[in-house]
């Protein structure tokens, strides 16, 4: 593990923790121009157009354009203001959109009604699209009440990679590492989760956790402190790693969760989400622009503390602070 003598700031949070996130990002950053990649229905078009209002983005809308506007007019949605560029079809859109991300004119994407595999095969094609040397990966901020946890979780990756290699979880390591610290908290806590905290040769997921825990202590991982493997109840309850006498400056206090497989990752969050009703921000980071990428259902808090995650870490990126 790092030096754990430098902790996450995020402790108890009095108030929402997006309330805080939307405060941090709104109150002195210029909004970012971003590609909304086909608003084709009431949800995205409004989370757009509020993410505008906040000043988090200025959004170029892309998508079918008398679609677009008649869900505006339909909802009482004045987008006057807004430039449309007018596609087809949503494959079409996501194509643009990376267009205008590769030249420079937009400095995020934006999910609309689209499939997420779908706008991200535009972003990851070998030719013309937004790789860069580091592995694209999601990841979601979840806000917990209080009485069941003192700080937001971020979870990573639950949307994007199936069964990543050690050397892409590496990668996604520290791409939520990145995250986290672009958006002011501190060094994270961050727990490789499997089923077990034993390494186990028969659970391969142990032995890279012990990996990348052990990439952290060598500097090929920066910026948080790293252990694993971790199960899910010793990474985030104190009480249940002392049980199972487990030494961790991390068990019981992780701030950042890191699974396996998209697999479990995505069972874990749907779980966490409908069984307790906690919000999710979601970002893709690793390409050459964030990805704001929420779920189709989600409403508006959630995606406009996506758009917060996305100004903060592109102003951060622009900086050479990350």
């Amino acid at each position: 593990m790092t030096n754990a003598s430098k902790t996450s700031k995020v402790k108890k949070h009095n108030i929402p923790f997006y309330e805080e996130l939307i405060s941090k990002s709104k109150d002195h950053l210029e909004p970012l121009k971003t590609a909304v990649v086909n608003p084709a229905d009431k949800n995205s078009l409004e989370g757009a157009i509020e993410a505008s209002n906040k000043q988090f983005i200025e959004p170029i809308l892309i998508g079918n354009k008398e679609e677009i506007q008649k869900i505006a007019d339909d909802a009482g949605i004045n987008i006057s203001k807004f430039e449309i560029i007018s596609t087809q079809h949503s494959h079409e859109a996501a194509q643009k959109a990376v267009e205008l991300a590769r030249e420079g004119t937009v400095g995020a994407l934006m999910k609309g009604y689209i499939h997420t595999d779908e706008l991200l095969r535009a972003v990851v094609k070998k030719e013309n699209g937004l790789r860069t040397l580091r592995q694209i990966s999601h990841v979601f901020v979840i806000d917990i009440p209080n009485e069941n946890y003192p700080k937001p979780l971020w979870l990573s990756d639950a949307a994007v990679n199936i069964q990543p290699s050690l050397k892409e979880k590496r990668d996604i390591v520290q791409n939520a590492i990145d995250l986290f610290r672009a958006c002011g908290f501190g060094t994270p806590k961050v727990a490789i989760l499997s089923a077990t905290e034993q390494i186990t040769e028969n659970i391969q997921s142990t032995i890279e956790a012990a990996a990348l825990s052990k990439m952290a202590d060598r500097d090929i991982i920066t910026g948080g402190i790293v252990d694993g493997p971790l199960a899910f109840d010793n990474a985030i309850s104190k009480d249940a790693a002392e049980a199972k006498h487990i030494k961790s400056d991390v068990a019981g206090d992780a701030d950042i969760l890191i699974v396996p497989d998209l697999e479990s990752g995505n069972m874990l969050y749907k779980q966490m989400k409908f069984l307790s009703g906690y919000n999710a921000a979601g970002l893709v980071v690793g390409a050459r622009v964030p990805i704001i990428l929420t779920s189709r259902a989600s409403d508006i808090q959630p995606r406009l503390a996506s758009s917060a995650l996305a100004q903060l870490y592109a102003h951060n990126k622009e900086a050479n602070i990350l």
